[in-house]
């Protein structure tokens, strides 16, 4: 299976209007959307489908078990994690059709293994402030993606 365009990874998604604005900013920008793990709401919530208005039906939406689920579909997939935690910006990738950009929960972010990765990235803030909002964090850098290869 070939991978869309821009592929929007959610790994243990907490916050249901989070997931339905990211969602409908993937089917807005034709991206396919992976919710990876357990998440800590329902996708009929109320919240979620409220917040993704009528655009649920426009998402290439996925839920996975785990990210091996993932990296077994997508085997020479190659996968960026954004974290507070990295040294290097997102600005420094050049996206290409098909990468996947991952994003941890709002919470406590991604698990180590994955900040630790080569491919870890963060985008700048203000010193001594926590995080952006995840939707927040997911347009910056679809749209950056986007602005380098068109949607």
């Amino acid at each position: 299976m070939m991978p869309s365009k821009l592929n929007i990874v959610l790994y243990e998604p907490e916050i249901p209007q989070n997931t339905g604005n990211i969602a409908r900013l993937c089917a807005c920008c034709g991206a396919s959307l992976y919710l990876v793990g357990k998440l800590g709401f329902s996708l009929s919530s109320k919240y979620t489908k409220r917040a993704g208005l009528d655009y649920w039906d426009s998402v290439d939406l996925h839920k996975l078990e785990s990210m091996d689920e993932l990296y077994n579909e997508f085997p020479n997939g190659t996968f960026y994690y954004l974290t507070t935690k990295a040294d290097k910006l997102y600005t420094d990738i050049e996206f290409k059709d098909g990468d996947f950009i991952v994003f941890g929960p709002e919470t406590r972010g991604l698990p180590d293994k994955y900040v630790k990765d080569s491919h870890a990235r963060t985008i700048p803030m203000k010193e001594g402030q926590r995080s952006l909002n995840l939707s927040n964090s997911v347009a910056i850098v679809a749209y950056e993606a986007i602005r380098q290869n068109g949607l």
